[in-house]
């Protein structure tokens, strides 16, 4: 199958008394649990995308120097191929909340080890190999 389509997408791990922030999605847009995120802007570098993404989204405020970058995905789906760029940053300022009500209920803190059962299949898969050190990982 070929791909003509390549999207590059960031997601945010961020930390705060030793747990991680995660959105709960409406129920229209699945119900589940994910992280804070989305698609780069052609004018956009992938920190600025995220910065940009978490305080539209959780009303985090992000400088780009604290994000560290910890994993890649490489996703293949339907003649669509994503790389998600996913940062870590233990520094932020703002006040949390669900900003995108048609999209997210809530912003909740987990600890690692006690993840909501109904986590995106691809955050579950990321959060995994995070923990095991691994950078790059992929799902068909």
């Amino acid at each position: 199958m070929a791909v003509d389509k390549v999207l590059i997408k960031v997601r945010l791990i961020l930390y705060y008394k030793g747990q991680i922030l995660l959105l709960r999605q409406t129920k229209p847009n699945g119900g589940n649990y994910t992280l804070p995120g989305g698609t780069v802007e052609s004018n956009e570098t992938a920190p600025q995308a995220l910065v940009r993404e978490a305080h539209e989204e959780a009303g985090v405020v992000l400088k780009e120097k604290d994000l560290q970058l910890v994993h890649v995905l490489e996703k293949v789906k339907h003649g669509e191929r994503r790389l998600t760029l996913y940062f870590k940053t233990y520094r932020w300022e703002g006040r949390l909340m669900a900003r995108e009500v048609h999209k997210f209920k809530e912003c909740e803190w987990f600890h690692l080890d006690e993840l909501p059962k109904n986590l995106t299949e691809s955050v579950r898969h990321v959060l995994e190999n995070y923990r095991n050190g691994v950078m790059f990982s992929v799902i068909r």
